[in-house]
């Protein structure tokens, strides 16, 4: 397995100074009225397969570089810590499972992470100890279902919340349990209103809406998906909801997985060398305005930055409000539902008589 490769710096060229380095902003109402610059990044970059714990070495790496280049801002791919089982189908068949593919998913689980847990203690040490705003994807652990999961943490090392991945794709959905409507946030920073959709799910109108009106402002969307159509999809969501998309997706060659039979690409192994490009990246940086800012790199490992200007957000809402000046009410309206959906509720006597007392 390969590790750690030193990263190529891919930074956009907006009409500022690219070598200038930005102190953490503090900010004071809506940031979207001002014109602050923040600095951000999105790595690119593979997971060290079954090995969390080199995973998160390589995160400190790539944090420590990112902020070197003055970022505030750092968004990982999605399944960074825990990893993308791209080309596994654990065995599966309608009606049937085998042993190996058991085995695979109890490799896989064993390499997700609790949350809270360790890991999140250290991620939340890593952006303290470099001052950056850290948006990682992870293979979150409950139990046993997993969740492909999105974490948050502010410059001071809090952790700030998660969103789960509302709807897995395809096969995703017999590995992956489904979020709901408690794990939609959107943060309110002092370097802007930060939230995130992964993968497919970001062409599901309504989750996008729901974004949309709790005033997203830096629209963070790690992906698994490489193909060129996908920064079609992110410059729509820049455009309609008059915010920054900032897209984060691995790069990773054969060799970056076990060999086989430990690990086998269904379909595709016999074709496959070890640099055979199993994944190409695409990340990028995308303005409100619709504007490629950064990226999309199909190159390798990077690191992909842009300076962004808030005022663009006032700029790009004055042509498009998505919720507000360009919505119709009394004609569409959408309904959240937030609370939790546990599967089982435990009701005790004291909590019956609070109930009946009220």
């Amino acid at each position: 397995m390969s590790t750690h490769q030193d990263m190529s710096l891919v930074t956009a060229t907006p009409p500022i100074n690219v070598d200038q380095t930005f102190p953490e902003i503090e900010m004071s109402g809506d940031s979207s009225s001002s014109s602050s610059i923040v600095r951000a990044t999105v790595v690119q970059a593979c997971t060290i397969f079954y090995d969390t714990p080199a995973t998160l070495d390589k995160a400190e790496r790539l944090l420590a570089e990112a902020a070197d280049n003055g970022s505030q801002l750092v968004v990982f791919p999605e399944a960074f810590i825990g990893g993308y089982p791209r080309g596994s189908s654990f065995e599966l068949a309608i009606g049937a499972r085998t042993a190996k593919g058991r085995d695979d998913f109890r490799k896989y689980l064993a390499s997700a992470i609790d949350v809270p847990g360790p890991e999140v203690e250290r991620l939340g040490e890593m952006a303290r100890k470099y001052k950056v705003f850290l948006v990682m994807g992870v293979i979150e652990r409950e139990g046993y279902t997993l969740y492909c999961s999105v974490l948050f943490f502010d410059s001071q090392g809090q952790f700030l919340g998660k969103h789960r991945k509302l709807m897995p794709t395809a096969l995703e959905r017999c590995i992956w349990g489904f979020g709901d409507g408690s794990t939609i946030p959107v943060f309110d920073t002092p370097i802007g209103k930060i939230g995130a959709a992964i993968c497919w799910e970001n062409r599901m109108p309504s989750l996008r809406t729901a974004m949309y009106a709790k005033g997203i402002e830096i629209y963070c969307a790690p992906t698994a998906d490489a193909r060129e159509t996908w920064l079609a999809s992110m410059t729509h969501i820049a455009l309609e909801g008059g915010c920054f998309v900032l897209s984060s997706n691995q790069f990773c060659r054969r060799k970056d997985y076990p060999p086989p039979p430990e690990y086998t690409f269904s379909g595709s192994e016999e074709s496959l060398t070890p640099d055979s490009v199993v994944c190409a990246g695409g990340s990028s940086i995308i303005s409100p305005l619709g504007i490629v800012l950064a990226g999309p790199n199909y190159e390798g490992e990077a690191l992909i930055s842009a300076d962004l200007d808030l005022g663009d957000i006032a700029r790009a809402k004055f042509d498009f409000d998505v919720v507000g000046h360009y919505s119709r009410p009394e004609v569409f309206s959408l309904n959240i539902r937030e609370h939790p959906r546990k599967a089982v509720s435990f009701t005790s006597e004291a909590t019956k008589d609070e109930t009946v007392k009220k």
